[in-house]
């Protein structure tokens, strides 16, 4: 039977009103769970000890010059800084090879981003933030300056600064300062926090998002090498003695877009180790260069594969369990000779049994407080369970209290629910599906009767607490729901107005 019963414990959230917050997880600044309705991304402590300093711990009740780090219009602004370090991952490595041979107009752009970036160094002092061991929301200036400058103020700064147009400004197009350049990089951190937020993110696909993430690294890991070969071969002393000169000897004076796409047809073949043996190297430094590439695709390849393994794994894994629980069921049915009645109901309930858990309703509801279980047990069974024979004209309170405590199950066609002459010890009431009434004697098996959706199973067995004088096999897929005797009993003793009606409903039915 694949159940989706709800465990009676039930899970308390601590107070709003506090100070002290858990992060939901890690993401770096202002990292958003976007698929929940709260007001931010953090929780409150545990206890009441933190709740005198609730005033200060909203956005309003912080100093009016600063931004609340979960503000949507700062969102906004992260998000759209984002944009531009894709734009930098692309045109830094371009120009760390092709500098002397661009226009003018990337290196404009480049001083408008970077202007950009300096706001957003400003920015980030008026941010607060929240501190890694207290979980308190830190909104003292002098605090949040103290912590930028000790942490990732002089990156961010290093980072920002023109050094492309400052050699440009000199002519020089020197080493140096390319590699000042390439500082810009520092930028990509950003990237990776908004990767880790959308796998997170209950409103995108886990898998898509994760396979983008791999193909971007492999696409930046192809850009740079590319580019990084093509900077190798182009100040090297003898042009005709390089990788791309050997085939192209006046390369320098072919379009930029056809060195580019070369540089991006070596760095793939390498990278994949097809090696068609048109593009090699020609000198030490390339050959030095390409052994370091290519013991980086050996850790790039086992990081792509590690991942891919485990996204097809976790695809999978539910569907290969679920093979090998109906050969173990087989196995043990042959072994043991079962009748092929029994041998069916098996293999059926272990069908139902995957296809509802994939569904993961009891993995919803088991995360649940009890009040919300019950709020929603109501909201699905209240109707069904008033409307059965046996609770005809009962209190709301006596139905609201048998529903809360009741299982939903589901069975498998031609599956017994209730064996003839078996202990009473569950009740049951037919949600969905049909159910035949079966009687054995003398070796021979009877239908009686059929019950049908709101019919109950059982009732005069446990209510009479005596063997049960039927047995209940479905006929097609059938939702129950199911209450033991005990909790009934209970419920009955402590409404006895409600179980005089109980009591003579039955009777009425077996006169």
């Amino acid at each position: 039977m694949a159940r989706s019963s709800s465990p009676s414990s039930s899970s308390r959230s601590g107070s709003w009103g506090t100070r002290c917050f858990f992060p939901c997880y890690d993401g770096g600044r202002g990292t958003q769970f976007n698929g929940c309705n709260f007001p931010n991304d953090l929780l409150p402590s545990l206890g009441a000890a933190a709740a005198a300093q609730h005033e200060s711990s909203t956005p309003g009740r912080f100093r009016k010059y600063l931004v609340w780090p979960y503000d949507p219009r700062y969102k906004v602004w992260e998000t759209f800084l984002i944009l531009l370090v894709v734009y930098s991952a692309w045109i830094c490595p371009l120009e760390f090879a092709f500098m002397r041979y661009l226009p003018r107009a990337p290196f404009v752009v480049d001083d408008v981003v970077n202007g950009f970036f300096a706001v957003d160094i400003v920015l980030t002092f008026f941010v607060p933030f929240v501190d890694k061991k207290s979980y308190v929301v830190v909104d003292d200036p002098k605090k949040i300056a103290l912590r930028y400058l000790s942490t990732w103020f002089i990156f961010d700064v290093c980072s920002t600064v023109p050094f492309h147009s400052i050699d440009h400004l000199f002519n020089r197009y020197g080493l140096g300062f390319r590699f000042l350049n390439v500082l810009r990089l520092w930028r990509l951190r950003r990237v990776s926090s908004l990767f880790a937020r959308l796998e997170k993110d209950i409103r995108f696909n886990y898998a898509v998002i994760r396979c983008t993430k791999l193909i971007s690294v492999t696409l930046f890991a192809i850009h740079c090498a590319g580019c990084i070969n093509y900077l190798i071969a182009d100040r090297y002393p003898d042009p005709k003695r390089t990788w791309i000169g050997a085939v192209m000897p006046d390369f320098r004076e072919d379009g930029l877009w056809v060195r580019y796409v070369t540089c991006l047809y070596w760095s793939i073949t390498t990278m994949t180790t097809t090696g068609y043996g048109d593009l090699h190297a020609q000198n030490a430094r390339e050959m030095l260069f390409g052994i370091s590439y290519m013991l980086f695709n050996l850790w790039l390849t086992a990081y792509l594969i590690g991942n891919m393994t485990n996204l097809v794994v976790h695809s999978t894994g539910r569907t290969r369990d679920f093979r090998d629980m109906i050969q173990a069921a087989s196995d043990f049915s042959a072994r043991n000779q079962l009748p092929r009645q029994i041998e069916e109901q098996m293999l059926n309930h272990i069908c139902l049994r995957f296809k509802a858990e994939g569904l993961k309703q009891q993995d919803t509801l088991d995360i649940l407080p009890k009040a919300m279980r019950s709020s929603i047990s109501l909201y699905l069974f209240y109707p069904v369970v008033h409307g059965a024979y046996l609770f005809r004209g009962v209190s709301s309170s006596f139905i609201q209290q048998l529903v809360t405590e009741m299982v939903a199950e589901y069975f498998a066609p031609k599956e017994d629910i209730i064996l003839q002459n078996e202990y009473p010890s569950d009740l049951h009431l037919l949600v969905t599906g049909e159910v035949d009434i079966v009687a054995f004697l003398d070796g021979t098996e009877q239908v009686y009767g059929k019950a049908t959706e709101g019919g109950l199973l059982g009732e005069t067995g446990v209510l009479c607490n005596k063997p049960q004088p039927f047995t209940f096999r479905t006929t097609k897929l059938s939702q129950v729901l199911r209450i033991s005797r005990p909790k009934l009993m209970d419920i009955i003793q402590e409404n006895a107005h409600d179980g005089e009606i109980i009591r003579i409903n039955l009777q009425q039915v077996n006169i």
